[in-house]
């Protein structure tokens, strides 16, 4: 099972969730602003107060960074993964300016 510990509002979680979406990957969510357990599971297993944070309870791997999480599920799901699935995540846009963070 793959567990994704994130805030709403972290556009590094929103970002790994959008991959993993493209992925077909389903994740158990964790909203460490709604539920004060999944902030103490964060700070047991993590040990840093920051999002997204991600966990394979099959393999033991957990992580922080949206990258290395990304890379890690492009890597377990090789040959899941439909053809048209797109490999990066969807870019926001502000006028002219591309949004950083999602630029995968």
């Amino acid at each position: 099972m793959y567990i994704l510990y994130y805030k709403p509002t972290c556009v590094f979680s929103q970002r790994v969730m959008q991959m993993a979406e493209n992925f077909n990957v389903t994740l158990d969510l964790r909203d460490i602003t709604e539920s004060e357990e999944a902030m103490s599971e964060l700070m047991e297993k993590g040990g840093e107060h920051k999002t997204p944070f991600f966990v394979d309870t099959e393999s033991g791997v957990s992580m922080y960074e949206s990258n290395d999480i990304i890379d890690y599920l492009r890597e377990h799901v090789k040959g899941k993964v439909a053809e048209s699935s797109p490999s990066r995540p969807r870019i926001h846009m502000a006028g002219d300016a591309v949004c950083v963070s999602c630029e995968g």
